[in-house]
């Protein structure tokens, strides 16, 4: 399962005092790093978070924020009690001195202990966050798996171009040999009246070793293989590509050390492009 840990998701739930909004934020890391800027009133059930992202997520940087509303309505209520006796104390100092007048109702809001913070259920809200959370946390993971498959298949294009410069290799290499072989028997030729055919089969057997690249085009083809199986596995394969881009590597430099005519060199060269280009899109990947 190919997973990006790049994306991002917002979800909201409308709860009978509040609205509460979850965003998550992830970029890739090496490790799982968690990062959440909570309100006070939440800070408790952050443990319980952590918990749930660690079950459901490898690697990345995520940072979540969560952010709330209150309902309309929600935020201040009048207590008609004291409300209630402060207008009995209005009209007696009204009834005392027929010089003063009633004061405004927005002056009577501002008294102390006419409008009060509604209650709040905090364990519903609560509950309420944790199961939005989960909600956001999913919204996440699908956006990862969209942007794992959109890389998952730009990766397979790349292997699929390294199998055909691979196969190309494979096809002339025997061909590359022979005509080096002839040339280096026309260069001794040049240069010297008599050619002993035993010595000279000896020093050609040897250089022609160290210039074979047949076991590097077999690990190639090895590898291409392996990429592919990692890429339809159910677990996270990040790790897992990134150290076999390692082994891409190696291959492709000593075939490009190795290489004895110049389209086997720019097969090598064309080789290392793909691979740096597979290797980009792992760094992503969880």
């Amino acid at each position: 399962m190919t997973q990006s840990m790049t994306a991002f998701a917002r979800h909201s739930i409308d709860l009978p005092s509040v609205t509460l909004t979850w965003e998550v934020k992830s970029v890739n890391s090496r490790y799982l790093e968690m990062f959440f800027r909570l309100p006070d009133a939440y800070q408790g059930i952050e443990a319980s978070l952590r918990g749930t992202l660690k079950k459901k997520l490898a690697r990345g940087k995520v940072e979540v924020t969560l952010r709330y509303q209150r309902q309309p309505g929600q935020d201040q209520q009048i207590n008609t009690d004291v409300l209630g006796q402060l207008n009995s104390q209005i009209n007696q100092v009204l009834a005392s001195n027929d010089q003063l007048t009633a004061p405004d109702a927005l002056t009577v809001l501002r008294q102390p202990g006419v409008l009060s913070e509604a209650e709040v259920d905090m364990d519903e809200v609560l509950a309420g966050a944790q199961s939005a959370f989960e909600a956001a946390i999913d919204s996440l993971i699908e956006a990862r798996g969209r942007e794992g498959d959109a890389m998952a298949a730009a990766i397979i294009e790349r292997l699929d171009g390294i199998a055909e410069h691979t196969d190309y290799v494979q096809k002339v290499l025997p061909e590359a040999l022979g005509a080096w072989q002839q040339k280096l028997r026309d260069r001794i030729t040049e240069l010297a009246d008599n050619v002993d055919e035993q010595r000279f089969a000896q020093e050609v057997a040897v250089q022609a070793q160290k210039m074979d690249v047949a076991e590097e085009l077999d690990r190639l083809h090895a590898h291409i293989n392996e990429a592919r199986r990692i890429l339809n596995s159910k677990k996270p394969v990040g790790r897992q590509l990134d150290f076999l881009m390692q082994e891409f590597n190696r291959e492709a430099n000593t075939l490009a050390s190795k290489a004895i005519r110049e389209d086997i060199t720019k097969a090598a060269v064309e080789l290392k492009v793909l691979i740096e280009q597979m290797r980009e899109q792992i760094q992503n990947i969880e």
